[in-house]
């Protein structure tokens, strides 16, 4: 089974560390596509703080943003799952977790990133800032770009296996599942339920999320199906039931 979860735009920066060593990093064939991506996002945020600052949707009190990405080659680094430090991953936390727990996290997990393309939880990584809505002078959409390299990867990493995609909006398009994949990724979605009314709430969808990717890894079983999936959820104590497409589940919540 193979989780992919979205990157955070909140990182915690890493004081020390080695800098970074993209040949160090999981899914090597993504190499060359993370040179360029970092060549770009460096020579942008070196060049001129406004013009970069603007690119990267960020406002006026965010130019140490535009500051960090121009070091991004000599910056510490540490763990991915030490560096994102969103909502999400605040409800995971992967380093409280049991030995057994965090090792499948090592095989199970893999995050989808603007910089980086895909990451392993272990993988060595900078603070940075670039979302998967952004386009680079010179390279383009970044959302693009990763969709020209990104496939290989998501199949090698997924094999025969069951695809939980939890990604954002922002980071579907980085890879999308061929008609033949298609049957075996299954898409969730967290409702808030109130009353008998339903509805997305952001925050808490990240949350919910964070704890379910949890509870699957602390389980350790591997469904091979999306309705396996909605049966051990269920087992696990979480209210789910099929959504608007067969590989669609729908969580639901009582409680912010």
């Amino acid at each position: 089974m193979l989780i992919l979860l979205p990157p955070s735009e909140g990182k915690s920066a890493p004081r020390r560390g080695k800098p970074l060593d993209l040949g160090s990093l999981s899914f090597p064939e993504l190499h060359a596509a993370r040179a360029e991506v970092l060549e770009g996002l460096v020579r942008l945020c070196t060049d001129g703080t406004a013009d970069a600052a603007s690119v990267l949707g960020l406002g006026p009190t965010q130019a140490d943003e535009v500051a960090r990405n121009a070091r991004l080659r000599t910056a510490p680094t540490a763990r991915a799952d030490h560096v994102y430090s969103g909502v999400l991953y605040e409800a995971l936390n992967l380093p409280s977790l049991d030995v057994a727990s965090r090792r499948r996290a090592t095989s199970r997990l893999a995050i989808t990133s603007g910089l980086f393309g895909l990451l392993r939880p272990a993988d060595r990584i900078p603070a940075y800032r670039l979302s998967g809505s952004v386009s680079l002078p010179g390279l383009g959409a970044v959302a693009r770009h990763w969709a020209r390299h990104l496939a290989p990867a998501v199949e090698e990493a997924a094999g025969n296996g069951l695809v939980v995609d939890l990604r954002s909006g922002g980071y579907t398009p980085f890879w999308r599942p061929t008609k033949t994949e298609a049957p075996r990724v299954v898409t969730v979605r967290v409702l808030h339920e109130v009353g008998g009314t339903r509805k997305v709430v952001s925050h808490f969808n990240k949350a919910t999320k964070g704890r379910l990717v949890r509870d699957l890894l602390v389980d350790g079983s591997t469904p091979r199906s999306p309705g396996r999936l909605a049966e051990l959820l269920g087992d696990l104590g979480w209210k789910v039931e099929a959504g608007e497409r067969p590989t669609q589940l729908d969580v639901l919540v009582d409680a912010l």
